[in-house]
């Protein structure tokens, strides 16, 4: 085993046409047959698992803890074992104070060479004027990275929805553009580092989901992303690809207000 598949994908629960959604994502997950995913807006609830459903059979799912009424959350999924889930608070501040958002870290078995993984999903706040607390919640995300590493042998994989562009101080940090509150780390973006001169929106009016939606937005951003911790020569993983999830229709329909990522790492 030397290459692994990584997924992100926001499902937007069970809203607008959820019976043809269900088709698309079933449809499209299963043909990029990740081998470790994050999925931001899953239902669970006693008697349905989205994430098992639009997944089928082979994955260790681990949801958060703290989920809304209707049982939206975050999840993990791995083909491999999990050893250990954490769950990260990310109540940062006075504006954060009633959130359920977290981000989630799974202990991964991965096989060899590529071996044991860190892999956390993040989700956080999605205001627009809330960077200060995105940058709050990523260095909660990195310091844990960065204690597990200097304890353990493992790869860092970070993906989910940042609700933040690549300008935005919070994903400076990650990528090694800026320090924040006395800490700096490194981490590659995987749709960049294929995809340099394109923009590679994720949420984007030309979505209907998005244009006609509850929260509609008048640009394009590109929110959604994979990064890979990088030691002192670069990512630990290479970078083989990175691609887009339903970013076009079907019949008319659109998967998810979000457009997925899926990277492809290798073992350098």
């Amino acid at each position: 085993m030397h290459v692994m598949r990584i997924a992100v994908q926001n499902v937007w629960a069970r809203y607008g046409d959820w019976p043809q959604r269900r088709s698309l994502l079933r449809d499209g997950l299963r043909a990029a047959d990740p081998d470790l995913a994050v999925f931001i807006e899953p239902v669970k609830t006693d008697d349905y698992d989205q994430v098992e459903d639009l997944l089928g059979d082979g994955y260790e799912i681990a949801y958060q803890a703290r989920r809304d009424p209707q049982g939206v959350g975050q999840a993990i999924a791995s083909r491999w074992p999990i050893r250990r889930v954490h769950e990260l608070d990310l109540r940062v501040s006075e504006r954060t104070a009633e959130s359920q958002d977290v981000t989630l870290a799974a202990e991964i078995d991965a096989p060899e060479p590529i071996g044991r993984v860190l892999f956390l999903g993040a989700n956080p706040k999605w205001e627009m004027g809330y960077e200060r607390e995105r940058e709050q919640q990523a260095l909660i995300a990195a310091r844990f990275a960065e204690d597990y590493v200097e304890r353990h042998d493992a790869h860092v994989v970070l993906a989910g929805d940042f609700d933040a562009t690549p300008d935005a101080a919070s994903i400076r940090f990650l990528r090694g553009r800026q320090s924040l509150d006395g800490l700096s780390v490194s981490y590659r973006d995987a749709w960049d580092s294929v995809h340099p001169d394109e923009p590679g929106h994720t949420f984007t009016p030309s979505n209907p989901l998005v244009r006609d939606g509850e929260t509609a937005w008048d640009i394009p951003r590109r929110i959604d992303y994979v990064f890979i911790r990088c030691d002192d020569y670069g990512p630990t993983l290479d970078v083989r690809g990175c691609e887009r999830l339903f970013d076009q229709p079907r019949d008319g329909v659109w998967a998810s207000d979000h457009f997925g990522v899926v990277a492809e790492l290798g073992v350098r």
